[in-house]
C-alpha cells in the first residue's frame, strides 16, 4: 500500500510538471505572437475609433461642426440649415494608406477627400482634394450621370469603380486607399478587392483632370501633402474605424 501511494504521488508531480511546462509554453507562444503583430499594429494612427472627435475639426475653423455627432461606434453627419460644414483631420499626410467604413443614408451623398489644401482662397475641400464617392447608387440623381463617374467608390468624375463591389445604402463599406507619391501610384480596395490603380501626379494625373470637371481648377490635385476631409453633401452619412498608417 505504501509503495502503490509513493506511486501515485509520483505520477501526479510528474502530470503537475508538465502541465506547468505546457502552460509557460503557451504563455510564451502567446507573447511571442503579440510581439511580432505589435510593430505592425503600431504603425496605424487611429484616427477615429467611435468614442471622440479629437483627431478632427471644421475645414476652415479649428472647432468642430456640431452636425457631426457620435452615434454608438460610428460619428454621424445631419445636415443643418446651412451647407459646407466638412470636416478634415488635424494632421497632413502625403504617402499613406486609409482604411475606413462608411454608410450612407437613403438617397444620400458625401465623400472621402485627401491631399485637402486649408487655405482662404479655397472655400471648400474639394477645391483641392480629389475625391473617392460615397452614394447611394440606386436613388441618388448623381448614380445615372457621368457614365459612371460618379456612382459610389469611384474616383469622383475621374475613374468609374468597377461593378460589383458596394453594398446599398443603409449597409457599411470598406475603403482602403493607398496613396504614395514616390513610386507615383494609388491603389483603392473596395469591401476588401481591388478597384483600381492611378497616377497621384505629374503628365497622366494631369490628363486626367484635364478631362474632368476640375479642368482649369487652380489648386485640384496640386498638393502633395494635405489633410483627410469628409463631405457634407446634404444628406446623413455614417463613418467609423477610421486609420492612417504612413508610408516610408
Amino acid at each position: 500500500m505504501k509503495k502503490l501511494a509513493t506511486l501515485a504521488l509520483a505520477v501526479i508531480t510528474l502530470t503537475a510538471c508538465k502541465e506547468n511546462t505546457q502552460t509557460k509554453e503557451e504563455s510564451m507562444v502567446t507573447e511571442n505572437t503579440t510581439a511580432a503583430q505589435s510593430p505592425q499594429e503600431s504603425d496605424w494612427e487611429v484616427l477615429f475609433d467611435g468614442t471622440n472627435f479629437d483627431q478632427w475639426r471644421g475645414y476652415g475653423t479649428e472647432e468642430m461642426y456640431s452636425e457631426w455627432s457620435l452615434d454608438g461606434d460610428a460619428m454621424k453627419f445631419t445636415p443643418g440649415k446651412e451647407g459646407g460644414k466638412n470636416i478634415i483631420s488635424k494632421g497632413t499626410y502625403e504617402n499613406f494608406v486609409l482604411s475606413l467604413e462608411w454608410k450612407i443614408s437613403e438617397g444620400g451623398n458625401s465623400g472621402i477627400f485627401w491631399s485637402v489644401h486649408e487655405s482662404p482662397e479655397f472655400k471648400e475641400a474639394y477645391e483641392t482634394g480629389p475625391e473617392i464617392q460615397v452614394l447611394d447608387d440606386a436613388k441618388h440623381p448623381d448614380s445615372f450621370v457621368g457614365d459612371g463617374l460618379h456612382k459610389a467608390g469611384s474616383l469622383y468624375d475621374m475613374i468609374v469603380r468597377p461593378d460589383g463591389l458596394i453594398k446599398p445604402a443603409g449597409e457599411w463599406n470598406k475603403v482602403e486607399l493607398e496613396v504614395n507619391h514616390k513610386t507615383n501610384l494609388a491603389k483603392l480596395k473596395l469591401n476588401d478587392k481591388d478597384a483600381f490603380t492611378f497616377p497621384v501626379h505629374g503628365e497622366k494625373w494631369d490628363a486626367m483632370v484635364e478631362n474632368s470637371k476640375f479642368k482649369g481648377w487652380e489648386g485640384f490635385g496640386k498638393f502633395r501633402n494635405g489633410h483627410i476631409g469628409l463631405q457634407d453633401h446634404g444628406d446623413i452619412v455614417w463613418y467609423r474605424n477610421i486609420k492612417i498608417k504612413k508610408l516610408d
